[in-house]
């Protein structure tokens, strides 16, 4: 209960009550002048690298801008341009023949003939997300430049490049519209009819070009794979009938000056202002459609889109862009209280924070990036942010920039509920649909089970369920792992349980979630304990050294395959309660899980990842797979498993806290959840660490897990989920929830002593505002999305409390 010393003021309010307390909680730091902002990238140079370049992007279409003077390069992408074509679940009809063998090498302990065994429950790789094209504008001014200025202003999604030429001042405005699917482009010119310029395109797929009617059109095919392993270059088989169509238009509106044109360009002459309008789309059509045959009219679409949108004015279109993305950023405001950093670029910022300098609006801006990177990559229904995100310009991009299920893409949506985007979790919810239709065969073909349905490491757009590796050709440790369905399947649940959407979970989520715990009930054998355990099994890309000397992958009762399933049961059984429906599922549920064999504490006293008490090969690696139980499943808490929270702990700190990117977004909020929130500050910084754009040639060298100068997170190299994971963290660190309770700054380091948070959501449907002073909780403001009860909890506090829909409970602590 709430300390009797403590005067706790309690209103009742409706959902129009008055936003003063709000508004008290967001400017309680108003009077502190900040040199450096907490939501503008800058910079006082063009991009040379990828990884220097300010992004923009719709959910759908893409565009990566250098802001160059003499040419700014654009690079474009459109979420739904993949190389293939539905995918033929059924590749490997007869895999699951194999499994009796591999389980007798098992139980035989003959973990050399199992690995080389398990090779042959393997079907193809995935497909790869592909680079639409690249726009240019080139500038013909020629003099000295001076004043240059790139920017990205995240609070609106607006891009601006500045800079004079013999004083004349040149400004490009840039962003990409939800509302009118277009990117428009505003170009201005100080001095009257200096502005000149032509613009291009190309890609580096089949593709050509087009000018008529001052419109530049390009047009192109995405190739079909030649499935080679991920360490060769594939190659690219062309065929009339396959693949996905892609459109590009462009075109230039002026308010002067002549529009002049070639057979591969546009441009203007002798202009002042004028407004370039980029419209693209595809042929995809849905992940079992051919987008040869069967796809939409990318042409028509792209034309449309751009006739639209050339109809209206450039505030018009600005206006409708920046009111339908601030609907969404503009929901959650953080504020850690006073900075002294100086006013610096961000590449120059983030050198000087890697030096161990405060810059607490630094840590801010990762933060709304975060969210900015999902408002701006996830917003088309069955095709979610992949390993890039949105962002990719190459041909042949790492890990084919696809969907890598054993952590990747799930940390990519770790944010999407409690920073209060729940709308963008839909791209990835509506893709493990996709996912439940392909993996039923899987689950027959490769795994010999008829109820329920699999996935494995990787899919791509097809929505691709099988086990990759090339038939036969790449290692177990990473190709045969097959339990993403049950890590997917609690992100319907956490859908729901922030939601409280009931009809969601009734007609979509539950099957779901039911075909994959069935899948796993028939997947399951007993050992010779007659515990249920998984065989074969392997802990995601990590290996274990037998006492024997053995190295290998392929085992039985792996942790992390029993953590993942016993999540999904428990969740499952949840589910079919709050919707009173499959009691007699939900038994057999329940009589699974008391049978799964149970977390080991190994004799270093760490959480066993090995079902003996194996040693890693590598005791350092990127993966924690096996602590899935504390993050981010619910199982393991300080309070409730302290032995387990321990042996967690154990873990991290003989893995240390150096490694990739996206392992140390996963690590702060393992950290987190176990309330050390000093450890999980010290890694917040340490994943801010600078590091070198890709293929910058210097003295010294930046290398490793960190974050590139435009704070895209370096693996390296650029993977996007390092971004999500890092500001989920920073919302882990603030506010940690389940269906009982909201505990309140649970792991607030000491370098945040002063802050406000306004729109964090909780589990149970509720959004949280609070201020706290000297690290302690100070005022708190409670809204109920759906009306139910929770228990607050801060320090040894606990209050109850009850609301109504819509309501919303103000308390000083």
């Amino acid at each position: 209960m709430i300390n009797n010393k403590k005067t706790a003021s309690i209103i009742m309010q409706s959902n129009n009550f008055s936003r003063l307390f709000l508004v008290s909680i967001f400017f309680s730091f108003c009077g502190i002048a900040s040199a450096q902002s907490d939501h503008i990238l800058w910079f006082k140079q063009p991009a040379d690298f990828f990884e220097e370049c300010l992004v923009l992007g719709n959910g759908k279409m893409g565009a990566t801008v250098f802001g160059g003077v003499d040419s700014d390069k654009i690079y474009l992408n459109d979420i739904t341009l993949w190389s293939g074509e539905p995918v033929n679940a059924n590749m490997n009809p007869e895999a699951y023949k194999n499994l009796p063998a591999i389980r007798e090498a098992l139980k035989n302990e003959n973990y050399k003939l199992a690995e080389e065994l398990n090779k042959k429950i393997q079907g193809k790789n995935s497909e790869a997300y592909q680079p639409l094209g690249t726009m240019e504008i080139n500038n013909h001014n020629s003099g000295k430049v001076s004043n240059y200025h790139r920017e990205l202003d995240i609070s609106n999604a607006v891009s601006k490049v500045t800079y004079e030429v013999d004083g004349v001042k040149f400004t490009r405005e840039y962003f990409v519209s939800a509302p009118d699917q277009i990117m428009v482009i505003k170009l201005t010119s100080s001095q009257k009819g200096a502005l000149n310029f032509d613009i291009n395109s190309s890609s580096l797929l089949k593709y050509k070009t087009e000018v008529k009617d001052n419109q530049l059109a390009m047009n192109g095919v995405a190739p079909i794979y030649d499935h080679p392993g991920y360490q060769t270059v594939p190659s690219f088989l062309l065929e009339k009938e396959r693949g996905t169509r892609f459109t590009t238009l462009m075109k230039i509106k002026n308010t002067d000056g002549t529009i002049v044109s070639s057979d591969t360009s546009l441009g203007l002459k002798n202009g002042t202002e004028a407004l370039i309008y980029v419209s693209i789309a595809t042929s995809f059509n849905g992940f079992d459609k051919n987008p040869a045959t069967q796809g939409l009219n990318d042409k028509a679409i792209a034309l449309k889109n751009l006739n639209k949108a050339f109809a209206k004015s450039f505030d018009k279109l600005k206006q409708s862009h920046i009111s339908d993305y601030q609907k969404f950023y503009n929901r959650v405001a953080l504020n850690l209280g006073k900075t002294e950093a100086p006013n610096l670029p961000t590449d120059e910022r983030l050198l000087r924070y890697a030096d161990g300098k405060e810059d607490k609006n630094l840590e801010i801006l990762y933060f709304n990036f975060g969210r900015y990177l999902l408002i701006s990559s996830s917003r088309t229904l069955g095709v979610p942010a992949n390993l890039q995100g949105l962002w990719n310009p190459y041909l042949h991009a790492p890990w084919r920039s696809n969907y890598t299920m054993n952590i990747n893409l799930e940390e990519n949506y770790w944010l999407a509920e409690n920073t209060n985007l729940s709308e963008m979790h839909k791209p990835l919810l509506s893709f493990i649909k996709n996912l439940s239709v392909t993996g039923k065969i899987s689950a027959k073909t490769f795994y010999g089970v008829n109820k329920g349905w699999s996935a494995s490491h990787n899919s791509d757009i097809w929505a691709m369920s099988n086990p990759v590796g090339v038939f036969g050709k790449e290692e177990p440790m990473w190709a045969c792992w097959n339990t993403a369905g049950a890590w997917l399947s609690t992100h319907i649940w956490q859908h729901y349980v922030f939601t409280q959407d009931k009809n969601y979970l009734k007609k979509e989520g539950y099957p779901i979630m039911k075909g994959a715990s069935e899948f796993f009930l028939g997947w399951m054998i007993t050992d010779k304990n007659s515990y249920l355990i998984t065989s074969p099994s392997t802990s995601p890309e990590n290996k274990y050294s037998t006492p024997d000397g053995f190295v290998g992958a392929t085992m039985y009762g792996g942790t992390a395959d029993l953590a993942m399933i016993r999540e999904c049961f428990d969740k499952t059984i949840k589910a079919s309660k709050v919707l009173n429906i499959d009691a007699e599922f939900r038994l057999k549920l329940e009589i699974a899980m008391s049978k799964l064999y149970p977390y080991q504490i190994g004799k270093k006293g760490n959480l066993q990842e090995w079902y003996f008490d194996w040693n890693d090969e590598d005791p350092k690696h990127r993966h924690q797979s096996h602590l899935f139980g504390l993050f981010p499943g619910e199982q393991i808490t300080p309070e409730k498993t302290p032995d387990l929270a321990q042996a967690c702990k154990k873990t991290l700190e003989i893995k240390g806290d150096e490694t990739t990117g996206w392992s140390k977004g996963w690590r702060i909020n393992l950290w987190a959840r176990l309330w050390d929130g000093n450890r999980a500050y010290k890694m917040y910084r340490e994943l801010l660490k600078y590091v070198d754009p890709d293929g910058k040639k210097t003295e010294t060298p930046r290398r490793g897990g960190g974050t590139y100068p435009n704070l895209f997170d370096a693996h390296p190299p650029f993977q996007i989920d390092g971004n999500f994971g890092g500001a989920a963290a920073v919302a882990e660190m603030l506010v940690q929830s389940n269906e009982n309770e909201i505990r309140l700054l649970p792991a607030l380091p000491d370098a945040w002593d002063n802050g406000s948070v306004k729109g964090i959501c909780a589990r149970g449907g509720f959004e949280i505002s609070m201020e706290w002073n000297a690290k302690t909780l100070k005022k708190l403001t409670v809204f109920s999305k759906k009306g139910g009860k929770t228990t607050l909890v801060s320090g040894n506090s606990k209050k109850a409390i009850t609301l109504k829909k819509g309501k919303k409970l103000e308390i000083n602590w």
